[in-house]
């Protein structure tokens, strides 16, 4: 990104959102969403960002704050020196780098999206449902609700129970929905290899179209097995991305699909390199957030939306909130997100709300 003349502002403003059940994580259970509302103000254009530190997924809320604050500090030598500050701390450097994304989109009267891509007009992008590790019933019943409400595609949370009731689950919902639903199992890198390998040939039988993180994400080489089986199902890697890194799962030959979640890699800019990188190596990507606020949210349907072609991405995720920090500009409508059209993020000024 350009640098900016020395009269640039920045200001961050905490929040804490709750959130709609629960959430557990390896750290323990979290029942709200802490981060920081990020303005970059130039003259009369501002721009808004969203900084949402998740523990496991980037640095912790304390080293967001400090380095968001540095940011502060060195604004007056210009939003290059401003991105240095926080190139180590990537919900931060999200925060920061998508304001001054959204003011040059905002001061060049473009929506984000057609400041991130080739300028082409986007209406909508496609979406699918997450149904949780829930019983078979409840499964069942949350995927024909998501199938009979539009949405094309959905992606069944699996590897908390025996493998064989996991089987189960999508066995079923196979039969209940749509045969032109498709159907994708995030595992969560619950798997063994053992299991994984046995679940594929099942898989594959019912048409299951992607595979996500089966192992953890350590298992590089596990997945590049996997997908040497010959099985018919695509192979994704989410957490293995930024455990290894483009080039080393490029090497390993190791996934058919790359998740790309902005938040944990610092920005949607760093994102949208990403996407050509991997469309250069055949490699398709999808775009998913990390219970984020609508800031960063509606931003990385923006990301999606500069994508071409792009399959059905994980965006439909606000009601894992409570309340939030603004309207959506996003409405969510048979299978799709409808991409705002307005000057950059296409949010109402949420600076004043509480």
């Amino acid at each position: 990104m350009t640098s900016e003349a020395p009269d640039v502002g920045l200001q961050i403003r905490p929040y804490e959102l709750e959130l709609a059940e629960p959430f557990e994580t390896a750290q323990g259970t979290m029942r709200t969403r802490r981060g920081f509302l990020v303005r970059v103000d130039a003259g009369d254009v501002i721009g808004i960002g969203e900084a949402a530190p998740l523990p496991g997924w980037t640095e912790p809320y304390d080293d967001c704050r400090e380095a968001l604050e540095n940011a502060i500090d060195v604004i007056d030598s210009g939003t290059a020196a401003a991105l240095e500050a926080v190139e180590q701390t990537p919900a931060a450097r999200h925060g920061l780098s998508l304001a001054i994304a959204d003011r040059y989109a905002t001061k060049a009267a473009r929506p984000l999206y057609q400041y991130l891509g080739d300028g082409s007009r986007v209406a909508r992008v496609p979406v699918n449902a997450t149904v949780g590790a829930r019983s078979l019933e409840e499964t069942v019943s949350a995927a024909t609700t998501a199938s009979d409400r539009g949405f094309g595609c959905l992606k069944l949370k699996v590897g908390s129970g025996p493998l064989e009731d996991d089987l189960e689950r999508v066995r079923r919902v196979r039969a209940a929905v749509d045969e032109n639903v498709e159907l994708r199992v995030d595992a969560n890198g619950g798997w063994t290899y053992d299991e994984a390998e046995t679940a594929l040939e099942t898989l594959e039988t019912v048409g299951v179209a992607i595979l996500e993180q089966p192992l953890p994400a350590g298992a590089l080489g596990g997945h590049t097995a996997l997908r040497e089986t010959g099985y018919d199902v695509d192979i994704a890697l989410d957490e293995g991305l930024l455990e290894h890194g483009v080039d080393a799962i490029c090497d390993a030959e190791a996934a058919d699909v790359v998740v790309l979640k902005p938040m944990a890699l610092g920005g949607i800019d760093v994102a949208r390199e990403l996407v050509t990188w991997l469309s250069e190596l055949d490699i398709d990507p999808l775009v998913t957030t990390t219970i984020d606020g609508v800031v960063a949210r509606t931003a990385a349907v923006h990301l999606a939306a500069a994508i071409p072609d792009v399959r059905a991405c994980g965006l439909a995720t606000g009601d894992l909130l409570a309340n939030d920090l603004g309207r959506d500009p996003v409405v969510f409508e048979k299978g799709a997100a409808v991409v705002p059209q307005a000057k950059g993020l296409g949010i109402d000024d949420i600076w004043g709300e509480p």
